[in-house]
């Protein structure tokens, strides 16, 4: 569906309305999308898709993933969310996983940030290299 720039606009002011002291109010995304529902403005599908699209990439952009080898110790840990915090500011939800096959390091995604400093990936340069 094509999105007219109007839609987006609006799409952009409803979102930037929504965020409270640098994070995304849940409950004022909810009010936001119910006021649009019940307004019904010209346009107010593309207006909500737009909205979504937002609110995704910033759930997107504040979910960090940490894969390791093997369990990180509790100071390790926050050592990383230390780290992450300070990179991308407060408010990141951190998930931390194992992955085997890694061998070992750290492989972390923010948004579309990856940062992959596992053994695995440097065995893969390396036979890309040959």
């Amino acid at each position: 569906m094509k999105i007219s720039k109007q839609a987006r606009r609006d799409a952009k002011a409803l979102f930037r309305s929504c965020v409270n002291n640098g994070t995304l109010d849940e409950g004022r995304v909810r009010q936001a999308v119910t006021a649009v529902i019940a307004q019904k403005p010209r346009g107010y599908v593309a207006i909500l898709s737009q909205l979504q699209r937002l609110v995704k990439l910033d759930l997107d952009r504040r979910t960090a993933r940490v894969e390791s080898a093997t369990e990180l110790s509790p100071e390790q840990k926050s050592l990383v969310d230390v780290e992450l915090n300070a990179k991308y500011g407060a408010g990141l939800n951190l998930t931390f996983l194992q992955n085997p096959a890694l061998l070992g390091g750290l492989r972390i995604q923010v948004g579309s940030d990856v940062y992959d400093g596992s053994v695995h990936a440097r065995l893969e340069a390396l036979r890309e290299s040959f």
